[in-house]
């Protein structure tokens, strides 16, 4: 046997004493998030998991508010609010004593402050036209921004905008026709808004419901006919008061007059 071959098994041996875990799979963390940006005060979801067959702790560290809706030996799920800023999400778990920690940035967005929906007339009668407008104004740069116009949940158009460098103010109008059952559905203007080409991220938010009273021509023009009759009718009682009064004064003049002149004779 070669001196070579002579060495070879304590290698091995003395390999496997100085590095134990070197045949082991070293343990993974990994965290998701519904989103990478939100907006002030939103609420999302975060996943907390590890390959670790058997951790022996595990959760989510944040100064955020989090609550706990699900959980099973490899991953937890929480639902969390509050964000006000730029925080960073921290994931752990410890596996045969061994702790690993995995970090999620969230960035946060003021861009949809406000989302106005404006209908121009309130009051329509039926089969004539009226506006609808959204408008999002100063919005910060984005990728893309769509503005959808929604009769209850039908949508009734949609405006996207592209890439802009700078603030700008966005708006979208439609016309329709009104109908007998507008009146008996919101309108209401939703923002979708896009921050960057790659990312499914999408930022919402949804205007303050509006309604449109909505009237038939012939009952207003049959409205106005009562209205008329009733006042002509009106106007003939009050005339038909007076003149009696008057007459009834000159009678009484006419009366006094008479037994006077027959007093005298």
């Amino acid at each position: 046997m070669s001196p070579c071959g002579c060495w070879g098994l304590p290698v091995v041996l003395l390999a496997l004493l100085c590095c134990p875990g070197s045949c082991e799979t070293a343990f993974e963390v990994y965290v998701q998030s519904e989103v990478l940006t939100v907006e002030s005060g939103m609420t999302w979801k975060v996943n907390c998991s590890t390959n670790c067959t058997e951790p022996e702790m595990g959760g989510l560290e944040t100064s955020l508010t989090k609550n706990l809706l699900d959980e099973q030996a490899q991953w937890k799920q929480f639902l969390v609010s509050n964000v006000s800023q730029d925080i960073d999400l921290h994931c752990y778990f410890i596996c045969s004593g061994e702790q690993q920690l995995k970090t999620l940035n969230i960035g946060t967005s003021y861009l949809l402050e406000q989302v106005l929906l404006k209908l121009q007339p309130t009051r329509v009668a039926v089969g004539t036209w009226f506006t609808i407008e959204c408008r999002v104004p100063a919005v910060e740069a984005f990728e893309s921004l769509t503005l959808i116009l929604l009769r209850g949940k039908e949508t009734l158009h949609r405006k996207t905008f592209e890439k802009t460098p700078g603030p700008q103010e966005a708006v979208a109008t439609y016309q329709r026709l009104a109908h007998r059952n507008d009146s008996h559905h919101n309108f209401s203007c939703r923002a979708e808004l896009s921050l960057h080409s790659h990312s499914r991220d999408v930022i919402f938010r949804i205007s303050e419901p509006r309604m449109l009273d909505v009237y038939e021509p012939m009952q207003d023009n049959q409205m106005v006919i009562i209205i008329t009759v009733v006042s002509v009718l009106l106007f003939l009682f009050v005339t038909s008061i007076l003149l009696c009064f008057v007459l009834g004064q000159h009678w009484r003049q006419n009366r006094r007059g008479g037994e006077t002149e027959a007093q005298r004779g």
